[in-house]
């Protein structure tokens, strides 16, 4: 019971008090905040935008997934931006300069954007095993070497070209090659069909996790590295795996926007989906069910903040509000750990008694 209390008391604590803090602030420039929230709910409501709050979500949802593995086992996978960009520039150029028959393009499409995702991180995963360096510094790094590969390949004289809308990308990934969209009722736009792997990648989480050998290893390891070298654990090689786990579902991310929507990698292609990810994995504490529901609540504060500037309160609130979610889940879970450990050492206490 405690510790399903505690493992929602600190998200719900975080959330309540970015709205207050958040009122507070709408207060100050002369807004109604009880008006205002219910305009962005009101706006979300509509179906236009609840499927692009189901679109938004499904990509956050690869992002805090490839994050949270990671989180598992405390490591700080920081390059997922990296990871997925190149992933999905390298699957573009692919799919773009090689037709494949019927559906098999989109199989190819997401077995080389996991491939590249996972071999990017794994550069990461032999710099800290062989030679010690911290994830943070080497996903970081990786990041920018990313960003530089992939405007060496998006260059017109290599494999880039110019789109209808004369910015260079690759080419346009013929219809065969494209994720089939799930069409809401009165909604102009489709969900893309991507949601459906990213529930059957929660569902795959769980049960990794929870259900077999390699999650019990990840998990001790994460708890703690000495008791699982005692156990028979390879933590070097649980290091290794789970790096490249994380980058493949890093890879991942940006095939919704690719494969529902764009259809082609431009220079503009959205870069922070990563650092997203990392917010909506503390936010759901690394849980597939908890995780859904944060990439749930950013994509409508994402999505609901549109309708402000039409009211005269600056959207910008929405990013505040983003961050004080995180800077008060972070809080929240340290004030919970600390009652947690209380409440082990009184029982320890009386026990002994």
């Amino acid at each position: 019971m405690f510790k399903r209390i505690d493992t929602l008391i600190a998200p719900l604590v975080a959330v309540a008090f970015s709205v207050l803090f958040g009122s507070i602030i709408l207060l100050v420039f002369g807004a109604n905040p009880i008006e205002t929230f219910i305009r962005m709910i009101d706006y979300a409501s509509t179906p236009r935008s609840m499927t692009l709050i189901l679109n938004s979500a499904t990509t956050y949802y690869f992002s805090a997934v490839a994050v949270a593995i990671g989180f598992k086992m405390n490591l700080f996978n920081i390059g997922v931006n990296g990871q997925y960009r190149l992933a999905t520039a390298v699957a573009a150029l692919v799919a773009g300069y090689i037709t494949f028959p019927g559906y098999l393009g989109i199989v190819v499409i997401i077995a080389i954007s996991m491939l590249v995702g996972a071999a990017w991180a794994g550069i990461a995963a032999w710099l800290k095993v062989a030679r010690g360096v911290s994830e943070v510094i080497s996903t970081i790094m990786l990041n920018f070497i990313a960003i530089g590969l992939i405007a060496y390949l998006m260059a017109p004289t290599v494999l880039g070209v110019k789109t209808a809308e004369n910015v260079i990308g690759t080419p346009i990934i013929p219809a065969g090659n494209r994720f089939p969209g799930v069409s809401l009722p009165t909604a102009p736009i489709p969900v893309y069909g991507m949601i459906f792997l990213a529930v059957a990648l929660g569902f795959g989480y769980w049960y990794l996790l929870n259900r077999t050998r390699f999650g019990f290893d990840l998990r001790a390891v994460g708890m703690s590295p000495s008791a699982a070298v005692a156990s028979g654990v390879n933590v070097k090689r649980m290091t290794v795996y789970a790096m490249l786990l994380s980058g493949a579902v890093a890879g991942l991310v940006g095939l919704p926007l690719l494969l529902g929507a764009q259809y082609t990698f431009t220079v503009n292609f959205p870069g922070n989906y990563g650092f997203t990810g990392i917010a909506i994995a503390l936010l759901g504490r690394n849980h597939p069910v908890g995780i859904a529901f944060g990439a749930l609540l950013w994509a409508f504060l994402d999505v609901s903040a549109q309708i402000l500037d039409l009211t005269g309160v600056p959207r910008e609130i929405i990013v505040i509000m983003q961050g004080v979610i995180v800077l008060s889940v972070v809080i929240a879970y340290e004030v919970t750990r600390r009652v947690k450990v209380r409440r082990q050492q009184a029982a320890v206490g009386s026990a002994g008694q």
